[in-house]
């Protein structure tokens, strides 16, 4: 919804003013600079990026306009999951969340945590790491270490967007340079018309050079900055998962444990320590 807001506030600020100063809006109307611009913009795309950054593109451009975040609540259900988890080996032992770890939509654990259990990448990364403590007895030193590699790696492929399209943004501004030189090019062709109609030709020419900029700072730049704080919200979580398995590999208490994972949120997301209690306290059994 904030995008949407954004980009109307973008075009009303622009065209408001361009209209306060008595300016004329079919000049700025120029399709064949759009065509330009945008055809020459995606076809430089697809010529940079792999057929797979490519999809990520289409797939992330939705994300833009989509108002999901990661809210204090989200972060009160992944620690209090956690704690569960935790509670649960204490108790029963690591063999006894074997099969909640492999087939994590069946089980009522997970099950009783919808909002983590519907992020399949955040649900993964929390079993296939179970699986890893089950299976090996890794030192806490070393998963804190294989937990960096998997998070670094993710987030570097969760970037993938973001630059691609900082790429693009960054290319406008130069084509709308070759969208005005065209507009030149025929203006000369007009040499021996009268200055008005010279003026009006040069005018949709820098057209060209005002919709590349104005598409790069004002739209495109922007929806790459959006992706980049969305990947950057989306590896907080990891981070607090991974906190607090090493610390419960390390040997701390589950309470304990959802603690250190609590101290990596970020702002007015972080639950306070009476509300996380209250919150694995009360959360269904």
């Amino acid at each position: 919804m904030m995008t949407i807001i954004g980009f109307g506030v973008v075009v009303v600020a622009i065209v408001g003013g361009y209209l306060m100063e008595h300016g004329n809006l079919s000049v700025l109307f120029q399709p064949a600079e759009l065509v330009i611009i945008g055809g020459a913009a995606v076809g430089a795309f697809l010529i940079s990026a792999p057929s797979k950054v490519v999809s990520q593109v289409g797939r992330s451009i939705g994300t833009v306009f989509s108002t999901k975040n990661h809210s204090k609540s989200h972060y009160v259900e992944l620690l209090s999951l956690l704690y569960q988890v935790f509670s649960k080996i204490r108790k029963e032992g690591l063999i006894s969340i074997e099969a909640d770890i492999e087939h994590p939509e069946q089980s009522p654990l997970f099950k009783r945590f919808p909002s983590i259990a519907k992020e399949k990448h955040l649900l993964n990364f929390i079993c296939d790491n179970l699986k890893v403590i089950i299976t090996t007895s890794i030192p806490p030193h070393e998963l804190d270490g294989l937990l960096d590699i998997e998070i670094e790696t993710g987030n570097h492929e969760a970037m993938v967007p973001s630059h691609a399209l900082t790429t693009i943004a960054d290319g406008l501004p130069g084509l709308g340079i070759v969208a005005a030189v065209l507009g030149i090019v025929l203006t000369m062709g007009k040499i021996d018309q009268p200055p008005a109609v010279l003026g009006h030709s040069i005018g949709a020419a820098l057209v060209g050079t005002f919709l590349g900029i104005l598409l790069c700072y004002g739209f495109v730049g922007p929806m790459a900055a959006n992706l980049a704080y969305k990947a950057k919200e989306e590896e907080v979580s990891y981070q607090v998962i991974k906190l607090a398995i090493v610390a419960f590999v390390g040997g701390s208490a589950p309470q304990i444990a959802v603690e250190f994972g609590r101290r990596a949120i970020p702002g007015d997301d972080k639950p306070t320590f009476a509300e996380l209690e209250k919150a694995v306290r009360s959360a269904p059994k």
